[in-house]
């Protein structure tokens, strides 16, 4: 057991994006823009939570949600006619950019239906009303499947620590070390879609939130279910821009903490303090800001969005940088030196976790791995569909 307790803290450096830390807060690259220093990684892949499991759970309750949206209406299935066109995929140099978002390449996207708004609490329950669906974090883990994304030889823990449960934010009251994801990520027995924050914590109020501790093989059995399917990569960037032509936001080049808020992140001292600026401590009802050029709301921060491609660190290295690429659907497989036995998959646009100062992962270019079998309290999903 003191074993599996030591080597949690190598596997909490896992899947689901969190914070990103900058060696400086200036809006200028710095010859110390190494990945190690400014690296937005996942904090507790299911393998890495389950090995943090080994410490005692805890009961969360919802002590610092603001501004909760009281009535119960469900939100229409809108989408909106995303147009066709060519872009320049991936980061400039002046935008922050981590190597795994560059080089630019050109890419061509035929016209999709999306979304308007990522996925809420009162469409997820319609569908587990109508289907009895249960998500992987209302599951038992099963121990034979999660020793495949762990290094051979690793020892099975007890019975109760596969029991069901998620990762959730908790707020330290002082870090010691920003690059320790353990002090503010916490395993949470009885933490899924329906309990967000912990078995005492509810969905009332929150109906028209993004749903979250959802994960890859979740948002799949939903956009079944509705008839729809994950947006790639690319689909998503191009969507985001908004019409754009290579701007660091969804809304043009402004700064975040600059003039009215714009989106859902952290505003303050991560991971400390949130002064809540922006009206929300967690997730902030869909809707809350204004959209982007094509109509579509919170393809910056709130929660990560799941995207359908492998994750592949190297994947835009494979491109012509001036031959357009047409409907790009991502790798053939997931490629990602930290976690070879975990495949991954894309997501995109940030959280309510993101802050200027220390990630800024809400850059529309942003691209993070994420554990197929792993959702969390900041990560959710919103889908396309084909036009006919």
């Amino acid at each position: 057991m003191l074993f599996l307790i030591r080597f949690s803290i190598v596997l909490i450096i896992l899947s689901v994006v969190i914070s990103c830390k900058k060696e400086s807060s200036s809006k200028v690259e710095t010859t110390t823009r190494v990945e190690s220093h400014i690296n937005c990684e996942q904090a507790g892949s299911r393998a890495g939570m389950l090995m943090k499991s080994t410490k005692s759970s805890q009961a969360i309750s919802d002590t610092k949600a603001v501004n909760v949206v009281a009535e119960a209406t469900t939100l229409s299935e809108e989408m909106v006619l995303i147009p066709s066109g060519t872009f320049m995929m991936g980061a400039s140099d002046n935008q922050w950019a981590l190597p795994r978002e560059s080089p630019q390449h050109k890419v061509k996207v035929d016209a999709f239906y999306m979304d308007v708004h990522e996925v809420t609490n009162a469409q997820f329950s319609k569908f587990v009303d109508e289907t009895g669906y249960l998500t992987i974090a209302e599951q038992p883990i099963d121990w034979e499947e999660m020793k495949k994304q762990l290094p051979p030889g690793t020892p099975k823990p007890a019975d109760e620590v596969l029991q069901p449960g998620s990762m959730v934010f908790v707020a330290p009251e002082q870090v010691v070390n920003l690059d320790d994801f353990s002090q503010w990520w916490q395993w949470v027995h009885g933490a899924n879609w329906r309990h967000p924050l912990g078995p005492d914590s509810t969905l009332e109020g929150k109906e028209n939130h993004p749903v979250v501790h959802i994960a890859y093989f979740d948002a799949l059995a939903y956009a079944k279910w509705a008839g729809k399917r994950l947006p790639t990569e690319a689909e998503w960037e191009w969507a985001a821009r908004g019409g754009l032509n290579d701007n660091l936001y969804t809304w043009g080049t402004e700064y975040v903490e600059t003039g009215t808020p714009k989106c859902n992140y952290w505003t303050g001292t991560f991971p400390t303090e949130n002064t809540e600026v922006d009206g929300y401590y967690y997730t902030a009802p869909v809707k809350s800001y204004v959209p982007n050029g094509y109509n579509l709301y919170d393809m910056a921060g709130n929660v990560w969005e799941i995207c359908a491609d492998w994750f592949d660190e190297h994947y835009y290295d494979s491109f012509e940088i001036n031959t357009p690429a047409t409907n790009p659907a991502g790798p053939s497989q997931s490629n990602y030196a930290r976690e070879p036995f975990d495949p991954k998959r894309v997501v995109r646009g940030g959280s309510f976790l993101c802050n200027d100062s220390y990630c800024s992962s809400y850059r529309v270019s942003a691209r993070m791995p994420n554990s197929q079998d792993t959702g969390m309290n900041h990560t959710g999903f919103r889908l396309v569909r084909d036009v006919k």
